[in-house]
């Protein structure tokens, strides 16, 4: 099967989205599909505002257009919302073709968080977009209610896997900080809530894994703490095995991979009881939830590396390909994702 998928995040941003699709297409090629990706790489961009790591490709429905018919799919998969997947989305439903998308961010919230947008404004036009596909891929059922609150339907699942042959124990990254180590992973940014985090008064050392634009201000303001930067590969395992805990302050996130990860390494979570958080660790004992976050990390101490690791493995990278194969809807409708 041809499949093109259809994304404003993607090399060589580094984020959740970038890892969940680059994942899907590695792993669909490995069954035998040819698999293209039109990300913004393949344009003139421009800096995201307030997110200048994040390019934003200067483009428009015509040029997306001739791309998604030079490469002849048997079914488009349009998964942001940005300038490529408003693109796309025009482009497809002029011509009524079928397409699928997925809702991986809250951007309501951060746009609400950041410039005072209400969130209504911007779930209307989320709404639109998603409203135009077939199906939108969902990867929760507490992102399910939430998005049909706001009139978003056609809902399947679609869930997240975690791949236990890289994140797994293994030796861990050399600190020498004093202990417990409490560990953030991920974008450091504002809808993150890393304040929550930073400005808790508990033992041991704080530690940032990670970019963004809040590192600066936050290196500032919280000297006590460390900031790594960006791991990857190995790097990122060992870094998760150095940790006590890994930290989830995020009340925005509609998943958290991080999470999943460090429970493969054997690392247990503290967050906040809400969307995300709830659905990774809910009764699992892979983790602590709690509305006092000192309260959570104190809980998650000493939880054993094997629940963490058992948890993890419930989320199965072979499921969530077949679920995102038997999601699509090909061109042709004498052919079906699911014979594929």
């Amino acid at each position: 099967m041809r499949i093109l998928i259809v994304s404003d995040a993607w090399f060589p941003q580094v984020n959740g989205v970038v890892r969940v699709l680059s994942t899907i297409r590695e792993r669909l090629a490995g069954l035998g599909h040819e698999v293209d990706v039109i990300g913004p790489d393949r344009f003139k961009t421009v800096r995201c505002p307030t997110y200048p790591e994040i390019r934003l490709a200067l483009t428009g429905p015509n040029r997306v257009g001739r791309l998604i018919d030079g490469f002849a799919p048997d079914a488009v998969h349009v998964a942001t919302e940005g300038p490529l997947g408003w693109s796309a989305r025009h482009w497809l439903r002029r011509r009524r073709r079928p397409f699928t998308t997925s809702f991986h961010t809250l951007f309501p919230l951060y746009l609400k968080m950041r410039s005072g947008v209400p969130e209504s404004w911007s779930f209307a036009v989320l709404r639109r977009f998603h409203n135009g596909a077939t199906h939108t891929m969902s990867s929760t059922p507490s992102l399910d209610a939430l998005l049909r609150t706001h009139g978003i339907g056609a809902l399947v699942r679609w869930i997240r896997g975690v791949d236990t042959t890289l994140f797994r124990p293994v030796q861990p990254r050399e600190l020498n900080l004093p202990r417990p180590v409490l560990m953030y992973v991920g974008r450091l940014a504002v809808e993150k809530n890393l304040e929550a985090f930073l400005r808790l008064e508990t033992p041991g050392a704080k530690v940032l894994v990670g970019d963004g634009p809040a590192r600066l201000s936050l290196q500032r303001r919280f000297p006590d703490a460390l900031f790594l930067g960006v791991r990857k590969g190995d790097d990122l395992v060992a870094h998760y095995c150095a940790a006590d805990v890994l930290v989830f302050p995020s009340k925005t996130d509609t998943l958290g991979l991080v999470m999943l990860e460090a429970m493969a390494c054997g690392t247990p979570v503290a967050a906040y009881p809400v969307p995300g958080p709830n659905d990774v660790i809910g009764g699992s004992g892979a983790g602590a939830l709690h509305e006092d976050l000192a309260m959570a990390i104190n809980a998650a101490l000493g939880i054993s590396p094997e629940v963490c690791q058992a948890r993890a493995a419930e989320f199965d990278w072979e499921v969530s390909v077949r679920q995102f194969l038997n999601n699509l809807v090909a061109f042709q409708p004498t052919r079906t994702a699911a014979a594929a």
